[in-house]
């Protein structure tokens, strides 16, 4: 077995990229395999208060280790172990690299364990964080699509009520009209100018013809 294979599945899969390797162990150039999937992954990893959220987005990094258990004394020392690496020149090829790291480090009485411990630790921790992410994203869209099917159940019920009223209103109106009209042929018998007398006259009728009130 390659060491490049063994990084494919060393700390449970949790590398963002997994390489692939032919049956010769050969890995074609450019060829990648996908991670495997998290939510299949236990990871052991708790966070203290709660998983921190990352409004729009935006991870805070250091909450987020912090609330896992990574201590700022830890990643700082990786933070220096990262900032040494990437201070190589480039094309040092990786034997020379490793062998400059690892002498920088003790020089500096730094156990190299103790940055590989911080490291995993720390993608573990995000692997934990997206995990915790997803399932938190999976319960905000179970609860949504439970309030947008009750209020498009809401909706359809209010609009068949409008749909209802909007119909009984039509056939109120026309009843109404049908009444008036039968009601009317009976004033018409007895003529314009004795309906019209009896309306001013009457304190029950309000006459349509008269000025309007005027209010103090």
């Amino acid at each position: 077995m390659t060491e490049k294979k063994n990084w494919g599945s060393t700390v449970l899969g949790w590398f963002v990229v997994r390489e692939v390797e032919t049956a010769s162990g050969e890995i074609p150039p450019g060829e990648a395999a996908p991670p495997a999937d998290p939510s299949s992954q236990d990871v052991p990893v708790a966070f203290e208060g709660g998983a921190p959220a990352a409004p729009g987005g935006n991870v805070d990094f250091n909450a987020v280790f912090e609330a896992a258990g990574i201590a700022g004394g830890e990643r700082d020392l990786f933070a220096k172990a990262a900032s040494l690496l990437a201070s190589l020149p480039q094309g040092t090829d990786p034997a020379t690299r490793k062998t400059i790291v690892e002498a920088s480090l003790k020089a500096f009485g730094i156990p190299i364990d103790r940055i590989i411990e911080t490291g995993a630790h720390s993608i573990q921790t995000l692997e934990a964080y997206l995990q915790e992410q997803a399932a938190r994203t999976k319960n905000v869209a179970e609860e949504s699509q439970k309030l947008i099917a009750d209020y498009e159940a809401k909706i359809r019920d209010v609009r068949a009520l409008l749909e209802r009223r909007i119909a009984e209103q039509g056939a109120v109106q026309a009843s109404c009209n049908g009444k008036k009209l039968e009601i009317q042929k009976v004033l018409e018998f007895f003529g314009q100018e004795a309906v019209a007398r009896v309306v001013r006259e009457s304190p029950k009728l309000v006459d349509p013809g008269a000025p309007p009130e005027r209010k103090d």
